[in-house]
C-alpha cells in the first residue's frame, strides 16, 4: 500500500501536491507552521513539527505512510536530517525533491559563503545598504554590523521587535520581477544584497536586479547534508514513487 508523506512548504512541493492528487495517490502534506497563512493544498494537510526525528519516526509507524519526500526548503537542513534520520531507522524510502542551485552568470559579482556568520563578516566594516533576502529565521547574527541599514522582504509582519537598530521592511510574497527587484533596490539605494542560495525561479528576480545595477551579492551555500536520492521534477518523484516499494510492515 502506498501512502505518502509530503514535507512541504515550497513551490515545488505543491506542484508535486497537485500531481500527486490528481492521480489519486493516497497523501498527506506537512507544513513547518512558520507562515501565518500557507498555501491551501488539494492533499490532507497538518502544521507543525513532530518533536525531532523520533517523533517522526513514530509518526511513520502510527500513520502506515510508506514513502517520504522531502520538498522542504533548501535551507530547512533540521527538518531534513530529522527526516534522512527517521527514514533510516524506519526502513521508510526518503527523497529529496530540491530544486537546482543558481549559478553566477556573465556580469554578476557574487561571493559565496558558507553560513549566515560568513555573510556577516564579508559585508563592509563602512555603513551600507543591505537587501538582506534571507527571511526572518536568522536576522540576529546581523546585529555584529549595527551600522548597516537592512532592507527586509518577509512573508509576514515580524512578531517581536527586530534585532536590527536600522531596517526597513517590506510585507510581500514571491514570485518577484527583474523589473520590480530593480526598482525596489534603486529606490532603497541598496549597495548590496545577501541571499540564501535556494535555487528555483521564484526569488532570482534579485539576482538579476543586481546584475543590472552591478550590485555586488553575498550567496550563502546550501547546508551539507548526508547523502540521499533526489530528483528535480516531479515526473522524477513520480517515477521514483513507482519504483520503490512500500517498507516492510505498510
Amino acid at each position: 500500500m502506498t501512502r505518502i508523506l509530503l514535507l512541504g512548504g515550497t513551490t515545488e512541493a505543491s506542484a508535486l501536491a497537485a500531481e500527486l492528487a490528481r492521480c489519486g495517490v493516497d497523501a498527506v502534506f506537512s507544513y513547518a507552521g512558520r507562515t501565518a497563512a500557507p498555501v491551501a493544498q488539494p492533499l490532507p494537510t497538518r502544521t507543525g513539527g513532530f518533536g525531532g526525528a523520533d517523533g517522526l519516526a513514530a509518526y511513520l509507524g502510527a500513520e502506515g505512510i510508506s514513502h517520504v519526500i522531502d520538498a522542504t526548503h533548501p535551507f530547512a537542513a533540521g527538518m531534513s536530517r530529522n527526516a534522512i534520520a527517521a527514514c533510516r531507522d524506519t526502513h521508510t524510502p526518503l527523497l529529496a525533491f530540491e530544486r537546482p542551485v543558481w549559478m553566477a552568470g556573465q556580469g554578476d559579482r557574487w561571493s559565496h559563503v558558507a553560513d549566515t556568520e560568513a555573510a556577516v563578516a564579508a559585508l563592509p566594516d563602512s555603513p551600507a545598504r543591505v537587501f538582506l533576502a534571507i527571511g526572518k529565521q536568522t536576522l540576529h547574527a546581523f546585529a555584529a554590523k549595527p551600522q548597516h541599514h537592512y532592507l527586509l522582504r518577509l512573508v509576514d509582519p515580524p512578531e517581536a521587535p527586530l534585532p536590527l537598530p536600522l531596517a526597513s521592511v517590506i510585507l510581500a510574497k514571491g514570485p518577484f520581477s527583474a523589473e520590480g527587484d530593480e526598482a525596489l533596490l534603486r529606490a532603497h539605494a541598496i549597495t548590496h544584497v545577501v541571499a540564501k542560495n535556494a535555487g528555483g525561479s521564484g526569488a532570482e528576480a534579485k539576482l538579476h536586479a543586481a546584475r543590472a545595477l552591478g550590485l555586488p551579492v553575498i550567496l550563502i551555500d546550501r547546508p551539507h547534508l548526508p547523502p540521499r536520492a533526489r530528483a528535480e521534477s516531479v515526473a522524477e518523484v513520480m517515477a521514483w514513487i513507482a519504483g520503490h516499494p512500500a517498507r516492510l510492515g505498510v
